[in-house]
């Protein structure tokens, strides 16, 4: 709001003030200040006469004691008079401060429930989408697990927008972190125990990691949003000062009124539209605009025609307001009914004009009491809500209780352990899956929970500890281990023994810890076995690369010789020539990674032969295959799986090109193939279908194996 507009802002108000206060009449005396008076009055006198006349009695009999007697009674009487008046006086005055308290409370509420409606309406106003987080469930995370956290939120990441879903997140966030904090802590304490130096301690966990990956895919889509809503409200606001600016400049510019009046209309329906403002500006810009608005209406006492008509629809449009407010407290989802009382405040500030003086302050008292109703109805609900709560309180305060108990036992043996451990997790399922409680205790139970958890876990922690048989099995499996390593780190079998090699090491990590004392020397030795075979293999790998350079050679000499090969203009013959070139190329072996592509010239003078002795393209592709199925068939099922992964893969790779092309002919007004584009397509829709029988085909003969 501009300065100056702050300063008519103030000026108006004072002006207000003075002429109310010009127009007040005097204060009439209260009834019971009256009576006071009157008293008082009353009393004066009669204390007046009894003392005038005691005087004169004294001074006729000239007694002094009794004169001072009676002047004493008198001055006590005086006295008692002024204390009677000033406790009746006091007394009043307590009772208008009570008024007035009681009015300054409800005035001090009225404005609460506004302000709280206002701050609802300005969250909602700066975007408008971000209401629909109103239809979106709010689910119980606190009865799920990490896994489950997870996934709802990379379902609401996924299906909701972004705007909408920062209170669920938020909450997700909360009970994931608890969760998740409670796990290292909990291994943290047992990684300790077992003689590990905190520094040392690390745990990562894939739950975590997806966690925080969709977290910060979460974070970068909301900043960016932010970021440009931020500009957008910015340009709405600087709109909006903008009409204020215009509407404070229409009062006095001397146009007609018609047109005066028309463009004020055009400047109302222009703030409607205006779009959003910042949470920050949302009232101060209203308060500003409201106030310009009601003094152009002041403005346009000189035509009333012009003011009574607005003055009355608006006045109508609020009496609606009114209608529907008091219909909401009908409502029994107080929470809906609620978020339409937001509407309801927003379209009379925002959209409605002000009425005719005289109805202003009794129609906003009419509002204000239907809100007031429905705020109290809801304040009912969430007390009532926090009396459900306390049933879910009760549950989890008998679990805390359960958990304490096995908690203050001694564990006796592994099984005793297993047992309490798995009691342990059911009740820590019924602790999570009872509900919220009331808000004033959560901290409180979360608390307890943990300290009555930990206090089992360090128990069996403590146990674990001092048990060393398990850990003695533990070396005898890893000593076996050692063993089989020993026994075929020299082996040359080395398709055979890699992959048991590779799984006596993933064995070694599942068996667990052995006593400290052995644990570096059987690792030393496991170690040292494993790397010298694992050494004798890639020395091995390397002769082969040499080998395959090799092959490399003799198979690009292979199509050189293909090339130059004549033919008999006998299919037959040609036929059994080629088929020969297709054996050898086979026989060689295989070539580097990086020279694969000599597969590709083969084939093509392969195909070149094969057109030229009259054999079809797909014939001559499986002729071809022949020699790979043969090596497929004398491989490891590794190769045929890999096989036929790759023929799926081409199989729906070409059936995807049919259907694009398929697609691209519905584009064509007609399928005449004179048409170029049309033929082209065509040839191309019938060379994916040879194709396709083709991949079938070599799936086929593979399965046959």
């Amino acid at each position: 709001m501009s300065e100056e507009a702050n300063k008519d802002l103030r000026q108006e108000e004072t002006n207000r003030k003075e002429e109310k206060s010009a127009k007040s009449p005097e204060p009439k005396k209260d009834l019971a200040e009256k009576n006071v008076e009157e008293t008082s009055e009353n009393q004066k006198d009669k204390t007046d006469s009894a003392v005038d006349k005691n005087v004169e009695d004294a001074t006729e009999k000239e007694v002094v004691s009794d004169e001072n007697k009676v002047v004493d009674q008198a001055e006590n009487k005086e006295v008692q008079v002024e204390e009677n008046q000033e406790e009746a006086e006091t007394s009043v005055e307590t009772e208008q401060v009570n008024e007035r308290s009681e009015a300054s409370e409800k005035k001090e509420e009225d404005k609460k429930v506004e302000d709280e409606l206002d701050e609802a309406n300005a969250e909602d106003a700066e975007d408008e989408d971000v209401s629909q987080r109103h239809g979106i469930e709010m689910k119980d995370y606190e009865s799920m697990s990490l896994d489950e956290l997870v996934i709802e939120l990379e379902s609401l990441l996924s299906k909701e927008k972004i705007q909408a879903i920062r209170d669920h997140v938020t909450n997700i966030k909360i009970e994931f972190d608890k969760k998740f904090n409670e796990i290292v802590e909990e291994k943290k304490e047992a990684f300790i125990e077992e003689g590990g130096n905190i520094i040392d301690f690390q745990y990562a966990s894939p739950v975590k990691k997806k966690f925080n990956s969709i977290y910060f895919d979460y974070r970068e889509k909301r900043d960016n949003y932010y970021s440009q809503l931020k500009k957008n409200l910015n340009q709405n606001l600087n709109e909006r000062l903008s009409i204020i600016e215009e509407l404070k400049n229409m009062i006095g510019s001397g146009e007609s009124m018609n047109s005066t009046f028309k463009q004020f209309k055009d400047l109302q329906e222009r703030w409607k539209n205006a779009g959003s403002v910042p949470k920050s500006d949302y009232k101060q810009v209203w308060q500003n605009y409201h106030f310009h608005v009601e003094r152009f209406y002041d403005f346009l006492h000189l035509d009333r025609e012009f003011r009574d008509m607005d003055f009355k629809h608006n006045l109508d449009q609020k009496l609606k307001l009114i209608s529907r407010a008091e219909e909401l407290a009908n409502e029994d989802d107080m929470n809906r009914a609620f978020r339409e009382l937001q509407l309801l405040h927003k379209m009379w500030k925002e959209e409605l004009g002000p009425v005719a003086r005289e109805y202003r302050e009794d129609i906003w008292e009419k509002f204000s009491k239907a809100t007031q109703v429905i705020h109290d109805k809801r304040q009912a609900y969430f007390d009532e809500l926090d009396k459900e709560r306390e049933k879910n309180l009760a549950v989890k305060n008998d679990v805390i209780e359960e958990i304490r108990k096995i908690a203050d036992q001694e564990v006796t043996s592994h099984q005793d352990a297993q047992t309490k451990m798995k009691h342990i997790e059911k009740l820590r399922e019924i602790f999570f899956k009872a509900g919220k409680v009331p808000r004033k205790d959560m901290d409180d139970v979360w608390d307890a929970f943990k300290k009555n958890t930990r206090s089992f876990n360090r128990k069996k922690n403590a146990f674990y500890k001092n048990l060393k048989r398990e850990q003695f099995e533990n070396l005898e499996k890893k000593q076996e281990l050692i063993k089989i390593a020993e026994e075929n780190k020299d082996s040359e079998d080395f398709d055979t023994v890699t992959p048991l090699m590779k799984k006596i090491q993933d064995q070694w990590k599942e068996i667990g810890h052995v006593p400290r004392k052995d644990s570096d020397k059987i690792w030393k030795k496991f170690k040292k076995a494993c790397n010298h075979y694992f050494d004798r293999l890639h020395a091995q790998k390397n002769e082969d690369l040499d080998e395959e350079f090799k092959a490399f050679v003799a198979k690009k000499d292979l199509i050189n010789k293909l090339k130059s090969t004549k033919l008999k203009d006998d299919k037959e013959a040609d036929l059994k020539t080629l088929k020969e070139f297709i054996k050898t190329w086979s026989e060689i072996g295989s070539v580097p990674q990086n020279k694969r592509y000599i597969e590709g010239k083969f084939n093509r003078a392969l195909d070149q032969l094969f057109k030229k002795i009259g054999v079809e393209r797909q014939k001559a592709e499986l002729l071809k295959y022949e020699t790979r199925l043969q090596d497929l068939d004398e491989g490891s099922d590794r190769d045929v799986n890999r096989e036929v992964f790759f023929l799926r893969k081409k199989i729906d790779e070409t059936k995807e090109n049919i259907n694009q092309f398929e697609n691209n002919l519905q584009f064509f007004s007609s399928k005449d193939e004179s048409n170029p584009l049309v033929k082209e397509v065509m040839d191309k829709i019938e060379r994916y279908r040879e194709e396709l029988e083709m991949w079938k085909t070599k799936l086929k003969k593979i399965n046959e194996l």
